[in-house]
């Protein structure tokens, strides 16, 4: 049985949601900005904007194109059929359910951080000004190697920093886009969101898209932007209600936190074939007492969350979820967060998430965790399995420290950060002069493959793969 979720999210033009050029389409029940996420073992949500609020939002779905007859009864795995009302699509949309629980068939997903817009009206032919690194017009392709390198993968795993629409009072200043009054910087900021979220309609639409909270979702100004030509400070007060606390994100994307126990789009986690896949929350709700980065009175400004009132609710999540995985069905277990805590960058003390180090490792050394994923610093670092700042003596063999990939090279509008040399003592590739995302294949209950593709011509710039000891069950 595969439920199908379909939803509609409308908002008034002065909040989220609102039309790239501000005037509402002749069609204003056509759906759009297309997405798909997992919900549950055997579940997919279908979502979708229009600018009018629909009375049911409906989907037609089957497993045939030309007879979509709302069947839900089949296999996970199964290829699907769908089509929300009033589409003006010639064909049915499709997507494949995901696997089920303890199938070892091999498959790959995708992985990228930090990634913004990149069509005719965004920031591509602007990328590398002022940066550390600059780079050329078209060397930012994320989106385009997604859809071709990234064809052939499950889903794509989004953990922070999406579209950077944060930017756009930051981006007037520096020359990137055309200056506008601070009472109409939310129209910037809502077209370059849509436009984000029209361009990434093409993957979104035919893939589940994961995503998990980063620091430039918390609001519309980037945690405080400064105009040191004219001596101006901006803060969050300039957002719009609706711009600020998380509030577009936590509208736009519905996670599985529902089938997992989880808090919104913040932490939960997932079930795909033979690997149990973890979303935690670097930005809010550390527990423990420490407060996160993204919260009120936190290092960044942001002034959210936190998302539940209750004590460590998402430790408490965290080692339930973890402490419940059957190792026998999914042997892997794979995290992503947005902030790293092992990095070899330039601006360490605002990079380095050492509150959520001393928060999150521990957790995930008892209980095996074998690869945590990050982002927000704008290059790539792949380093060793790590336990408490040292090396796991066995490399890639058979570890028993979980394995740290920081990739927040996936497209940042101005270009990307810099290394720190010497690298840390963990680090075992790294590079800040190319634009890419990462590709994990599960080869079986052992094998897992990390490759960091080139945006700009999808080339393997990196490859390495984690063996672990263990017996691999029958499939079911």
């Amino acid at each position: 049985m595969v439920r199908f979720l379909g939803l509609s999210a409308v908002l008034p033009a002065s909040l989220l949601f609102t039309s790239t050029s501000f005037a509402k389409p002749q069609n204003d029940v056509l759906p759009r900005q297309l997405r798909l996420a997992y919900a549950g073992e055997k579940g997919m949500m279908v979502s979708w904007n229009t600018y009018s609020q629909l009375t049911k939002p409906t989907v037609r779905y089957g497993r045939k194109p030309n007879q979509l007859d709302q069947e839900a009864s089949s296999n996970p795995g199964t290829v699907y059929y769908y089509l929300p009302e009033h589409s003006n699509a010639t064909e049915p949309y499709s997507f494949m359910a995901s696997r089920p629980v303890g199938d070892q068939t091999p498959y790959s997903v995708a992985v990228a951080i930090d990634m913004g817009v990149m069509g005719p009206e965004g920031l591509t032919t602007h990328v590398g000004k002022g940066a550390d690194h600059p780079l050329k017009p078209g060397d930012n392709n994320t989106m385009q190697s997604l859809q071709a390198q990234g064809a052939s993968t499950d889903f794509l795993w989004h953990p922070g920093d999406i579209a950077y629409a944060d930017y756009w009072l930051k981006e007037e200043i520096q020359g990137f886009l055309p200056n506008t009054t601070i009472a109409d910087g939310y129209k910037v900021y809502e077209s370059l969101l849509n436009q984000y979220y029209d361009e990434m309609s093409a993957i979104t639409s035919k893939k589940p898209y994961m995503v998990g909270p980063g620091n430039h979702e918390a609001n519309c100004d980037n945690g405080g932007t400064s105009d040191s030509a004219h001596h101006i400070s901006y803060n969050v007060s300039i957002c719009m209600p609706g711009q600020t606390n998380f509030t577009g994100y936590r509208n736009h994307f519905r996670m599985p936190s529902p089938q997992s126990g989880g808090v919104g789009n913040f932490w939960y986690s997932f079930d795909s074939g033979m690997v149990h896949y973890v979303q935690f929350d670097t930005e809010t709700d550390l527990g423990h007492g420490f407060i996160g980065p993204d919260e009120i009175g936190g290092s960044e400004g942001e002034e959210s969350g936190p998302f539940s009132t209750l004590r460590d609710a998402q430790l408490n999540w965290l080692e339930k979820d973890l402490s419940s995985v059957d190792r026998n069905k999914t042997p892997w277990i794979i995290a992503a967060g947005h902030r790293p805590w092992y990095i070899s960058a330039k601006n360490q003390s605002g990079t380095i998430c050492e509150d959520c180090r001393k928060v999150f490792e521990p957790i995930f050394l008892k209980y095996g965790v074998d690869l945590v994923l990050s982002g927000h610093t704008h290059l790539y670092e792949r380093n060793a399995p790590i336990r408490t700042f040292n090396a796991d003596p066995n490399g890639l063999n058979n570890p028993s420290a979980p394995w740290y990939i920081t990739n927040g090279a996936a497209g940042h509008y101005d270009g990307l950060d810099s290394l720190k040399y010497p690298l840390q003592p963990y680090s075992r590739a790294a590079q800040d002069s190319a634009y890419g995302w990462s590709k994990l294949t599960f080869h079986n209950c052992t094998h897992l493959t990390h490759e960091f593709i080139s945006s700009s011509n999808g080339t393997v710039l990196d490859t390495a793969t984690l063996f672990k000891r263990r017996e691999c069950s029958a499939k079911p």
